[in-house]
């Protein structure tokens, strides 16, 4: 599954194992929800041609992931252009929406969604009106083109300005991410920075904002809380922010990766997709 919460709860130092008997805890709400599998519904009445359509479709994507090996630059990519309405209904059924979806800007913009499958990826391009031209179902941990769009609109050389007043540590801060972003090579582990545990003040986070500046890619990755993830005009930066169940800010990072992984599907994700795929193409053929 996607890697684990980034910072372990530890508590530590004097009057940190209890309480006073007289002094409640003073605790966040809890989490109201989670993301978790569920199978897509099966259609109560499916025209048989389409049906078999859509059947030969996903048993091919199927087939496809079991035969190429997860995170191989050469992943499966089906084009779903030439489908007939009714199996193009029948695919989004079983596809779904899962937890992670992007937006990547440009010439032509992305939009991204993972389906219920993890790992399986429907990636459509649009025009400048906003119209369809090109719609794929992508096998992969995430879809190539976010790390390739983002790269590409980031800057190799980050110009740090004169501070204005007020900033403490956000110089340093900066003149670090610099130096990693242009050492870093496709297949570094990835380097973050957690600014939540930093001495910043507001005028810290300012300056990082304004000088790292925005790029073309938002991806979004709801499960426990949300996590958005922004790449900045640096090449290969991210700023990275969890949120709790309640919207509030609980972890603030940015982090040096082709993409974080926490948008990315896991192996084990991908293994667990292609079996619920089967069950799911099984039951498909059986309604």
């Amino acid at each position: 599954m996607r890697s684990d919460f980034p910072i372990p709860v530890v508590a530590i130092g004097p009057g940190s194992q209890a309480l006073p008997e007289d002094e409640a805890p003073d605790c966040p709400a809890l989490p109201q929800g989670m993301h978790t599998y569920a199978p897509p519904p099966l259609p109560e009445a499916a025209d048989p041609a389409a049906r078999e359509e859509a059947l030969g479709l996903l048993r091919g994507l199927r087939a496809a992931m079991q035969g190429i090996a997860f995170g191989s630059p050469d992943y499966p990519v089906i084009e779903l252009g030439e489908l007939s309405a009714g199996a193009r209904a029948l695919v989004n059924d079983a596809l779904g929406q899962g937890e992670v979806s992007a937006v990547v800007e440009g010439e032509p913009s992305l939009r991204i969604q993972e389906s219920v499958f993890a790992g399986v990826w429907r990636v459509q391009a649009l025009d400048a009106a906003g119209r369809v031209r090109a719609d794929r179902i992508e096998a992969c941990p995430i879809p190539a083109a976010i790390a390739r769009r983002a790269a590409a609109h980031g800057r190799v050389i980050l110009d740090i300005p004169e501070p204005p007043a007020g900033v403490m540590n956000a110089q340093a801060l900066l003149a670090e991410l610099r130096d990693v972003a242009a050492r870093y090579r496709a297949g570094d582990a990835a380097h973050v920075m957690n600014l939540t545990l930093l001495p910043l003040v507001p005028a810290d986070l300012a300056h990082l904002m304004r000088t790292l500046g925005s790029g073309c890619v938002v991806v979004l990755a709801r499960g426990y809380g949300n996590c958005r993830i922004t790449s900045t005009s640096l090449a290969d930066t991210w700023w990275v922010q969890y949120y709790n169940s309640n919207d509030s800010l609980i972890l603030n990072t940015i982090e040096v990766a082709a993409v974080p992984e926490v948008a990315c599907a896991s192996a084990e994700d991908y293994a667990d997709s292609i079996e619920r795929m089967g069950e799911w193409i099984e039951a498909l053929a059986a309604a």
